[in-house]
Parts: C-alpha cells; structure tokens; sequence
C-alpha cells in the first residue's frame, strides 16, 4: 500500500516538472527560434526569468518538506502531517502562480509564510514524537 503522503510530495514533483515545460517553451523563441515576434523578440522574454526563479524556489525550502515527508513515513500514520503536506503544496502552487505572473513582492511573500508554517509543522510534529 502506498503511503498517503506519497501523493503530495508526488504533487509537489508534478509542479516542478509543470515549470521545467513552462520554461522551455518560455525560452523557446531565444534558444530555438520557434514562436519569435516577427519583429525577431521573445513573446515571454518578460515572464522567463520569473519562471527560472520560481523554479529555482522549488528546490529550495521544499527540500525541508521532503525530508520531513520522508521521516514522517516511518512513524505512526499522523492525519496533521498529510493536512500540513497538502497545505505545503497548495502553498507551493500559489507561491508559484504568484511568483510567475504578478511582480508583487509582499503577496508573495505571505504566500511563501503558508508554505514556510506547513514544513515548520511537519517538523514539529516529528519532534513530538509518535
């Protein structure tokens, strides 16, 4: 049987995979040529780096949530630990959505506090003990 905590680390690798696509095809018109302007520019030259960074992020704090994961799947089943672990990702999917389209900087970061309080939580848990 598959541990229930599979699924949002699964989810969490599904998104970073989303943005590899995403970043290809944003660098696409530059690397390749393929969907350039006609005036020669990249169409995405604006959102590419913001897809890049966000990118960057998914392997960042996230590998806190990993590893909590991990060390949770040898204790005890706890219903916190997979409510944190889907919070983690909605956090993570918001964080990104907002990191990738909008350039406000302080809803971005209370976006991240979601994901930050949700890996902290894992953790404590793990430290509570079964």
């Amino acid at each position: 049987m598959t541990h229930p905590l599979i699924l949002p680390m699964a989810a969490h690798v599904a998104l970073a995979a989303l943005l590899y696509a995403a970043l290809t095809l944003a660098r696409a018109p530059k690397v390749w040529g393929i969907g350039r302007r006609r005036d020669g520019s990249n169409p995405w030259a604006e959102i590419e780096p913001r897809i890049s960074a966000n990118l960057s992020n998914q392997f960042e704090w996230p590998l806190f949530f990993h590893v909590a994961c991990l060390l949770q799947m040898q204790q005890e089943n706890s219903p916190g630990a997979l409510l944190l672990a889907w919070a983690f990702v909605a956090g993570r999917l918001l964080h990104a959505a907002v990191q990738v389209f909008t350039v406000n900087v302080r809803l971005r970061g209370l976006v991240f506090t979601l994901n930050f309080l949700a890996v902290l939580g894992l953790w404590g848990l793990l430290l509570a003990g079964p």
